[in-house]
């Protein structure tokens, strides 16, 4: 879930984000009584007034946390948490509360894009430390798959093979690695040409 931005000429963070709470409070049985799990996506503070005002993982794992982990969850995606010093606590508090849904990875690249949302680079082209926040996640036990999500023009732009190509080597090189279980080397593997 991507929760929305601050309201039309609005400055209040704080009643945004309890509204926020309130609204989960109303869909999490309606989810729940379904079999359906929410999951919570912090985005980057930059998204914060128009497109999300939950900008951390600790903010996600506190709005989950009346509901039980089955019911609602949060995602790691790289590009929006990478930069938060309370990552590794907070992943490792995620796992010990069963509540990782989802691991997204792609690179934070500069400069911005013009429309940030289309600034997110290929694995290995910019920041992110994949080998740490790998190991931090399969540290907390997430086992799930790892979706490779970059929002990128440029990228979109050129020939859908090479990129598919490049995708998985640098899907290989840099985040597979960290997500192998120390000692086995077959935990997760690429299948029919995807990686899981």
């Amino acid at each position: 879930m991507v929760v929305g931005g601050l309201p039309d000429g609005s400055r209040d963070l704080v009643g945004a984000r309890g509204r926020v709470a309130e609204l989960l409070a109303e869909l999490a049985p309606y989810a729940a009584a379904r079999q359906v799990r929410l999951a919570l996506e912090p985005l980057h503070p930059m998204y914060c007034a128009d497109r999300a005002v939950l900008s951390t993982l600790r903010n996600a794992l506190d709005l989950a946390a009346p509901y039980e982990p089955q019911t609602v969850g949060v995602v790691v995606d790289t590009f929006h948490v990478w930069w938060d010093p309370d990552l590794p606590v907070q992943i490792a508090r995620a796992g010990v509360e069963g509540r990782l849904a989802c691991y997204q990875v792609c690179d934070w690249i500069l400069p911005i894009a013009a429309d940030a949302l289309l600034s997110r680079g290929m694995m290995g082209d910019g920041y992110i430390d994949f080998t740490a926040i790998g190991r931090w996640v399969s540290a907390a036990g997430y086992t799930g798959d790892v979706e490779v999500e970059i929002f990128n023009e440029d990228i979109w732009a050129s020939d859908g093979q090479e990129v598919v190509s490049r995708m998985i080597d640098r899907y290989l090189d840099l985040v597979l690695p960290s997500l192998l279980p120390l000692g086995q080397g077959g935990a997760r593997s690429v299948s029919g040409g995807v990686p899981r």
